[in-house]
C-alpha cells in the first residue's frame, strides 16, 4: 500500500523558514517525480516545486524561485521543501505527490497524493 505521510507545516511570522517533508512507503522517491503543491481557500491546487528523476529541480513557480529548495533523501526515501523567506501569501495547504508520467505540471497527473499540512504566514 501506497502512502505519503507529511510533516513540518506551521505558523510562522513573515520573513521566517519552514521545512516541509513528505516520507514515502509502498514506492520509492527515486523512481517517481515528486511534486510540491498548495491550495489556498476556494482555490485549484497550484505546483509550487517539482523534483525529477534525476534528483534536480525540474519544476517550480515564479514565487517560489530563489526562496524555496526542494530535495530528496533516497536512503530515507523522503523528500523535502526547505521554504525560507516566507511571505503572507504562502499561506494555504501543502501536498506533495507521486508522479509515474512526465505531465508533472498538473495536478491531475499525479497517481499518489500526501494528507496535507497547514502553511501560515503572518504580516
Amino acid at each position: 500500500q501506497v502512502q505519503l505521510v507529511q510533516s513540518g507545516g506551521g505558523l510562522v511570522q513573515a520573513g521566517g523558514s519552514l521545512r516541509l517533508s513528505c516520507a514515502a512507503s509502498g514506492l520509492k522517491v527515486s523512481k517517481y517525480v515528486m511534486g510540491w503543491f498548495r491550495q489556498s481557500r476556494g482555490k485549484e491546487r497550484e505546483f509550487v516545486e517539482v523534483i525529477g528523476w534525476s534528483g534536480g529541480t525540474i519544476l517550480y513557480s515564479a514565487s517560489a524561485k530563489g526562496r524555496f529548495t526542494v530535495s530528496r533523501d533516497n536512503t530515507k526515501n523522503t523528500v523535502f521543501l526547505q521554504m525560507n523567506s516566507l511571505k503572507p501569501e504562502d499561506t494555504g495547504v501543502d501536498y506533495c505527490a507521486a508522479d509515474r508520467t512526465d505531465n508533472c505540471r498538473y495536478a491531475g497527473s499525479y497517481d499518489y497524493w500526501g494528507q496535507g499540512t497547514q502553511v501560515t504566514v503572518s504580516s
